[in-house]
């Protein structure tokens, strides 16, 4: 299995993850697909005085996935909605 990188629209990165991962329950997918990652980092603010901690998304736009790529396969995932590219 190898990494790739799929395009989403920017803000739509979990929707495109959640709507791969339903595709994985209902079709053969979950045979070809290892792991599906939005990358964030942890990001410490200072806002009204306060500090907190949150998680930003350290490619925006972008979703990594673990897989083994054939045909079947990137027709699911390039017709998930939320998938604008592979």
């Amino acid at each position: 299995m190898d990494w790739y990188v799929i395009h989403s629209q920017t803000g739509a990165e979990d929707r495109a993850k959640a709507g791969m991962e339903r595709r994985m329950q209902t079709t053969a997918l979950k045979n070809y697909v290892e792991e599906i990652v939005v990358p964030t980092e942890q990001v410490s603010e200072v806002r009204g005085g306060k500090k907190r901690i949150t998680a930003r998304k350290f490619f925006p736009g972008y979703v990594l996935i673990k897989m083994d790529m054939n045909k079947e396969s990137w027709y699911l995932i390039k017709t998930t909605p939320g998938v604008t590219s592979f």
